[in-house]
């Protein structure tokens, strides 16, 4: 290469005539998304030369041998009966064993009455006049509530705004059926089914489980019939919801032409924690009022009117590590005061979890451009010992929408991270944890509810719902829009979506 030099304020400087480095001035996003669309449409490419020649040779047939053709299909008649009898045979074998369609009709969030608010100098204030308290865990929940991503518009049951606090039985289940009751007889009103008519009841509710069930509880209210199939299921942590969706979903399976209610929440009145152990004071800062309330069915007309069809749903569950079990734990401290114990191992763990779950959920999901580059990214690390970094899919080729668990703003921030997720990916989650707090099982909803408050949910979107729980568990859920969907009437965004969103503390 040849140089010239450049004279400037007297001095001559050599600028080399060398050719400009594509490898940095070209943006590799775009050379990954025409490698995505070549795989992606490769069959399509391939068969059109196929098809050309077809054409081509079908032109050229005079009528002479179009008459040798047909005398030669009468001669084998028995042949083609035979052929068309196993497709017949064929197709109606798999029109009767195939999965049955399961969509989401409709689903309704409660939002709790503005006189439940707290706001954080009320939280520190009314924390510090129980008595409880001593000054290094209130100075502890100060830091956990700044950091945390809550707005100052979160809700905490009736029973915790009394000096001193009253978290019995009753005001217990007066907060379940406050929740429960106000989230179904929305959708119920949205929907004009009625209660009669759902066939299929799961209830998740992890902290609070009294006799009769809550399951029971709306069958007394509602008049459910009989024969319903209800189902209580207990102590499965925020990732229940999506626990409750595929036990729904199974037994739609199973039952044809039905309705499943599916009602996720949890109960905070008698599990505050009113002690001084640091790991059990977090639950305390986060997890606030909240709860949904699902209406799933099989039934073929209602995909006209159904927001949402159930593509995937998969679970993980890492219980047989001592450690995964336990980072999430009910227990009594030192002094006989129960809580929820929240290991420092807690984010580890779920990274763990996360990876086997995408691990089985990317085959399901990921076009065929990214699953052929993580093969090859795990061959050339396998075979040759190659010091290749271990490809990260994106997801975001497979998904429109992702609703996070909104368990903390930590959660949420090594999600976006791990996942190389873009900010308005996990809008939807930061915005319900700013407003709402962590609702546990029911908070996926809450933000499903933001996406189309937003008015970004369109026709064919794909919405990725993950969650995480005790036990520990990392469960999965696949929806695809049916409609451009809109809000349902009386959407806990319904007077404040203008607000958002806001700008949460890094």
């Amino acid at each position: 290469m040849s140089s010239e030099p450049i004279v400037n304020g007297g001095v001559q400087i050599h600028q080399s005539r060398r050719l400009p480095d594509f490898l940095q001035s070209v943006n590799l996003k775009y050379v990954k998304l025409g490698y995505h669309c070549l795989i992606t449409h490769l069959l399509t490419l391939c068969s059109v030369p196929l098809m050309a020649v077809v054409v081509i040779q079908a032109s050229q047939m005079n009528p002479d041998d179009i008459h040798h053709l047909w005398l030669q299909l009468q001669y084998n008649l028995v042949s083609v009966i035979i052929f068309s009898a196993v497709i017949v045979f064929g197709s109606t074998v798999y029109i009767m064993t195939r999965p049955r369609s399961v969509y989401l009709v409709d689903y309704s969030c409660y939002k709790p009455p503005s006189h439940l608010q707290v706001r954080f100098q009320q939280f520190m204030e009314h924390s510090k006049l129980t008595g409880d308290f001593d000054e290094s865990s209130l100075e502890f929940q100060r830091k956990i509530l700044e950091r945390s991503g809550l707005g100052g518009e979160t809700y905490v049951p009736e029973a915790m705004h009394y000096l001193p606090p009253r978290p019995s039985m009753a005001a217990a289940r007066e907060e379940a059926e406050q929740v429960i009751f106000g989230a179904l007889d929305n959708l119920f009103a949205n929907t004009n089914v009625k209660p009669k008519d759902i066939g299929i009841l799961v209830v998740n509710c992890s902290l609070f489980n009294p006799t009769p069930s809550l399951s029971a509880m709306i069958v007394n209210k509602y008049k459910l019939r009989g024969n319903i199939r209800s189902f209580n299921l207990g102590g499965m942590g925020c990732s229940a919801g999506v626990i409750a969706v595929d036990l729904a979903k199974e037994m739609l399976q199973v039952h044809g032409n039905a309705y499943a209610v599916v009602v996720s929440t949890e109960n905070i009145t008698q599990n505050w924690y009113f002690g001084n152990k640091k790991s059990m004071l977090i639950p305390n800062c986060l997890f606030r009022v909240g709860g949904a309330a699902v209406l799933l069915s099989n039934k073929s007309l209602d995909r006209r009117r159904a927001k949402y069809k159930l593509v995937h749903v998969v679970r993980t569950h890492r219980g047989a590590d001592d450690k995964a079990f336990r980072c999430v734990y009910q227990e009594q401290d030192d002094t006989g005061k129960t809580g929820v114990s929240l290991s420092k191992d807690l984010m580890a763990i779920a990274g763990g979890a996360l990876k086997t779950n995408i691990t089985t959920l990317g085959p399901l999901v990921l076009p065929l451009s990214e699953q052929l580059l993580f093969f090859a990214t795990l061959v050339a690390k396998k075979l040759f010992n190659a010091k290749v970094k271990p490809y990260i899919p994106d997801f975001k080729l497979a998904f429109d929408h992702f609703c996070i668990h909104a368990g903390g703003r930590a959660v949420i921030d090594e999600l976006e991270k791990n996942l190389q997720l873009l900010p308005v990916h996990v809008e939807a989650s930061r915005m319900t944890l700013h407003r709402f707090g962590n609702t546990s099982s029911s908070s996926i909803w809450y933000e499903l509810a933001y996406t189309e408050a937003k008015g970004r949910m369109q026709k064919g979107n794909r919405v990725w719902q993950i969650a995480f729980g005790s036990g520990f568990k990392c469960n999965s859920a696949v929806w695809e829009a049916l409609q451009n969907v809109k809000p349902s009437l009386h959407s806990p965004w319904e007077d404040c979506i203008d607000r958002y969103p806001v700008e949460t503390v890094a």
